[in-house]
């Protein structure tokens, strides 16, 4: 079994600073959200939960949701967080393992990025699922983007769609879905972290784009799908006759 603190590797006050950051932006919370929202079903589990931002969007439309962590000091303040709550339970999980599952769907929020086998993390995923179950995966695209930023918070790889296509299909998940989000994000992203050298975190740059970038770069992408993003989106599911 993997030691948990190595299951997600990078620093972990860089990574803090990173999900601190991802907590000011609402707006791209908002619109990231409603990628998984229809495919939730009644009982999904959230892989690498983080703070539970996500999390305390998708409870309005579940009222039953299991939460993990690797971190055991992410999985006590999600505890915490989620005290009154309760349809929700937080667990321990590392990718990947040996476990199964009945939910109905499984998600993954910029998580496979950090797991050198992350193929087997899709099975493990897959296995937490019912036949017919969803997994849905977001993960960081373009491999010229890897920068300092990726690097400090354990980053192993960025994805195209060609990429994450093989890894689904290695992990015998069927593709519904399967794009590029974000683009204007993806050309702030490369510049601010690898022509600038600066690191993800709460700030005014964190405030422009979650008030201008996202919510224009969100209304452009409602009429077409984008050749290129900050993040692959990816829709599968578990076969029905596994």
């Amino acid at each position: 079994m993997p030691n948990p603190d190595e299951a997600i590797l990078g620093d972990q006050a860089i990574q803090s600073e990173v999900l601190e950051g991802l907590a000011m932006a609402k707006n791209h919370r908002k619109w990231f959200v409603a990628f998984a929202t229809p495919y939730l079903g009644d009982h999904p589990i959230e892989v690498s939960a983080g703070l539970g931002d996500y999390a305390a969007e998708w409870l309005e439309h579940t009222e039953k949701m299991t939460l993990t962590e690797a971190d055991s000091s992410r999985i006590v303040a999600l505890k915490e967080r989620f005290s009154d709550h309760p349809g929700v339970s937080v667990r321990e999980l590392l990718l990947p393992g040996e476990v199964n599952g009945d939910h109905s769907a499984s998600i993954s929020y910029n998580v496979l990025e950090h797991i050198d086998d992350d193929i087997g993390g899709l099975r493990t995923m897959r296995s937490l699922v019912r036949p017919g179950g969803h997994v849905i995966v977001v993960v960081p695209a373009f491999p010229f983007a890897m920068g300092p930023a990726d690097i400090a918070t354990g980053h192993v790889r960025r994805y195209t769609k060609k990429t994450m296509r093989a890894a689904l299909k290695s992990a015998d998940l069927e593709i519904m879905k399967l794009h590029y989000a974000n683009s204007l994000g993806l050309i702030g992203y490369y510049v601010s972290t690898c022509l600038l050298k600066q690191m993800p975190g709460p700030g005014p740059m964190v405030k422009f784009y979650d008030s201008t970038v996202a919510p224009l770069t969100r209304f452009i992408e409602r009429g077409f799908r984008p050749p290129f993003g900050q993040s692959v989106i990816a829709i599968a599911r578990r076969p029905l006759e596994s």
